[in-house]
């Protein structure tokens, strides 16, 4: 790729049905695309390849094997940050974050913030299609950790644009999340080193193709790692 100075990281296992749509959709975003595949069963990187060969602003990165989402946002922003890009993005692959609110986070970070957040939980925002049970998943994660550790309303959402700067500086190699509590923790560094980071109202609606990643282990984790951060945080080791 050419010197981009805006990058989708775009994490994949399993979203062949997912991936090429995604790709074409935010053909029209403005933006250059990284797809980390973690040798998807499916074919999926064989697909991400395809694309990447008749498409200039795509490129893959493949990994052996499945490690955990967060694992694979740091090898993603690691490989885009060596490549120049200035704004660095995340989302999910299966439509539950709108390509079109791309350029929403863009703006709100070239507005002043260095870290814009996809937030289903300030006014404007909202979820779709989805059961009770994922719903109080989600609002007590997002509770605990106003609680214990940020004033965030939705720090577990995956939709974010960070500054270069920002992933210079919260040491990503020393982040060993593998589920959603990545994303906790990548923000609250962002805070602890005082950036500035703005939610920006977002709908975020549940997959229609494709299975869900969520799972017991990746709910646990998020329940014991986020008061391990505020100790962390509380005896300068953060």
């Amino acid at each position: 790729m050419s010197v981009p100075r805006a990058v989708v990281c775009l994490p994949t296992y399993n979203e062949r049905e997912n991936l090429e749509r995604m790709v074409h959709a935010l053909a029209h975003q403005g933006v250059d695309v990284l797809v980390i595949d973690d040798n998807s069963p499916d074919g999926t990187g064989e697909i991400a390849d395809l694309l990447a060969s008749e498409l200039p602003w795509v490129e893959v990165l493949h990994r052996p094997q499945k490690e955990g989402l967060g694992r694979a946002y740091v090898d993603g922003f690691r490989h885009v940050l060596a490549s120049g890009a200035e704004l660095v993005l995340e989302m999910d692959c299966d439509f539950s974050h709108d390509p079109a609110d791309v350029p929403r986070l863009i703006a709100a970070v070239e507005a002043g913030a260095d870290l814009a957040l996809g937030s289903r939980y300030v006014p404007g925002g909202g979820t779709a299609n989805w059961g009770l049970v994922r719903r109080l998943i989600s609002r007590c994660a997002s509770i605990y950790t106003r609680v214990l550790l940020m004033p965030i309303h939705d720090s577990t959402g995956g939709f974010k644009c960070f500054r270069r700067r920002v992933l210079e500086s919260i040491d990503l190699e020393s982040i060993d999340a593998a589920g959603y509590v990545f994303q906790i923790e990548t923000t609250y560094r962002a805070l602890r080193r005082r950036f500035r980071v703005v939610e920006v109202p977002i709908r975020f609606a549940d997959r229609t193709a494709g299975q869900s990643k969520m799972s017991r282990a990746i709910v646990l984790e998020a329940i014991w790692k986020v008061p391990v951060l505020r100790l962390r945080a509380l005896l300068g080791r953060l």
